[in-house]
């Protein structure tokens, strides 16, 4: 039985992440979120000044590795479709990766002050329940793809993670008081983004309980 266990696991490992290309760009992002999320707090953990060559360089490494794993995203999608390589364990996973990319550069904008806790706490809370209906609905047989709305939501998702790098981006390299900008205006418009972001995440959720609703009642 072991033996036969461990036989399956490699067979799904080489299956989904050797066979398929797609996978392994979706697979990139989980990667490269506790990377991002190390470099960008690296400044913060070891107190680090603005204008310092170590805070500058975090935050210059940190943005291109973001843009680079958001890419991945289409990447991705791009390649099940030309390949016609599209399978229930790929919409499942490239969810996933968003969530976990997109959750840990949450954490960091929350601790830096540019995300407000709250908007933090209400979308985990959507997550998590979009992956438990998402659990629920594969034990069914069913594998749940993101639908437009959830598309949309997570096109908000990186737009607020750019609006919060862009601003803590000015204050590593002290371009915002050389500038003399009003970093509160955009600390407001990037809040603005998250609050979007949260409406975005449970309007997309109701769409997602009013087509797989059905599932949860068979599973009860």
């Amino acid at each position: 039985m072991k033996n036969t266990f461990i036989a399956k696991t490699v067979k799904i490992f080489y299956n989904e992440f050797i066979m398929r290309i797609s996978n392994k760009f979706t697979l990139s992002r989980i990667i490269l979120a506790p990377i991002i999320f190390i470099i960008y707090n690296i400044p913060v953990w070891f107190g680090l000044e603005n204008g310092s060559p170590a805070a500058i360089a975090s935050i210059c490494i940190a943005i291109p590795l973001l843009a680079f794993a958001e890419l991945t995203d289409y990447f991705d999608g791009h390649y099940a479709r030309k390949l016609n390589d599209v399978s229930d364990f790929g919409k499942m996973f490239d969810p996933f990766a968003d969530v976990f990319l997109h959750l840990s550069m949450f954490t960091c904008f929350v601790f830096s002050g540019y995300m407000p806790v709250v908007c933090y706490v209400l979308i985990l809370y959507r997550e998590f329940s979009q992956n438990f209906l998402r659990m629920v609905a594969a034990k069914q047989g069913t594998a749940i793809a993101a639908r437009k709305g959830g598309k949309i939501k997570t096109v908000f998702y990186v737009a607020s993670c750019f609006a919060a790098l862009i601003q803590e981006a000015l204050v590593r390299t002290e371009l915002a008081s050389i500038w003399n900008l009003d970093m509160k205006l955009l600390l407001h418009i990037g809040q603005a983004f998250f609050v979007v972001c949260v409406i975005l995440a449970y309007v997309s959720f109701i769409d997602y309980l009013k087509n797989f609703g059905s599932i949860l009642k068979k599973a009860v």
